[in-house]
């Protein structure tokens, strides 16, 4: 086992593993400066979107678009970057961050083949902020949305049995309301339907409430009372489902200290900072050994040169 992962981190270069540290991670100055740049290209390209579809700068559409093909320039060679630096390039693709980082850039090309293609797309950039929990070490913040998910994965049997709950609560009320305001001469004529009613029904039951529809007879005034009544309890329910499971969670798992190391395998974080190893493939992070062997090939460089 550990000749295989000696064989598999020996394919790549130091260079190469650098190259990686300073992409994918910010532990070291230079890592943090490039994922400060490129949140500043990214926030740069969102703004400039933004300020595109407002009328008054249509007179600088020619200025705009320099910008956006400069920036998508930018994140189509930052994007191949990312892939030639990873040990699994399949996995970089197939992840969230590389389907964001791909969406980020095609608009841009589908526009020079595709009449009409909505420049709006390039909105999807501003999902790329979110690795400005990697840049500052917020790991504790990544650790508490874990434990979230974690608690939304643990009662997701409940909340399934509570949608159904709802779903049939909303069929029989809108079912009820329809006869009721249909068969009155004072019922409100928005009431077309039995699918209309149940909208309305949702719409009450969430405490929404449009006021497009509104019940007319007192019969259905009475059973919208009852339905508004019951939104309170139906609002409680899955939030006090939700903050078990997620009670459980924090007293199963301590809080712990992450580093923003990314193995280069699997492409997961997560790590404390004094690992070594991936928790996920138990493949090596990005380590001293990396730098030694940087620093020894700098040195025999240097001492080469030295010598002609």
């Amino acid at each position: 086992m550990a000749s295989q992962r000696s064989a598999k981190q020996q394919q790549f270069s130091p260079f190469r593993e650098h190259l990686y540290e300073i992409i994918f991670e910010a532990d070291t100055k230079i890592g943090r400066l490039f994922d400060i740049v490129l949140l500043i290209c990214i926030l740069g390209s969102v703004i400039a979107v933004m300020l595109e579809t407002v009328p008054s700068f249509a007179k600088y559409v020619k200025i705009f678009l320099v910008i956006e093909w400069a920036f998508t320039i930018f994140f189509t060679i930052e994007y191949f970057l990312r892939i030639y630096t990873v040990h699994s390039p399949k996995k970089y693709i197939t992840s969230f961050f590389g389907l964001v980082d791909l969406a980020s850039i095609i608009p841009s090309y589908l526009s020079l083949f595709i009449v009409g293609t909505p420049q709006g797309l390039m909105i999807l950039r501003a999902l790329r902020l979110l690795r400005v929990f990697r840049i500052f070490n917020l790991g504790n913040l990544l650790f508490e949305g874990q434990v979230i998910i974690k608690a939304l994965k643990e009662s997701r049997d409940k909340i399934l049995v509570f949608m159904y709950f709802i779903v049939v609560i909303v069929t029989i009320f809108g079912s009820v309301i329809y006869f009721i305001e249909k068969s009155s001469p004072i019922g409100h004529p928005g009431f077309t339907s039995i699918p209309k009613s149940v909208y309305w029904a949702v719409v009450t039951l969430s405490t929404v409430g449009y006021g497009d529809i509104s019940p007319n007879t007192p019969l259905g005034q009475f059973l919208s009372s009852l339905l508004m009544i019951l939104a309170y309890a139906v609002i409680a329910v899955p939030t006090g489902i939700v903050t078990a499971e997620f009670s459980k969670g924090k007293k199963r798992k301590a809080r712990e200290k992450f580093s923003s190391q990314v193995c280069s395998f699997c492409l997961k974080g997560g790590h404390e900072n004094d690992a070594d190893y991936c928790k996920f493939c138990g493949e090596h992070l990005h380590m001293s050994h990396i730098d030694d062997e940087y620093a020894t090939l700098r040195e025999k460089k240097s001492d080469s040169e030295k010598g002609q």
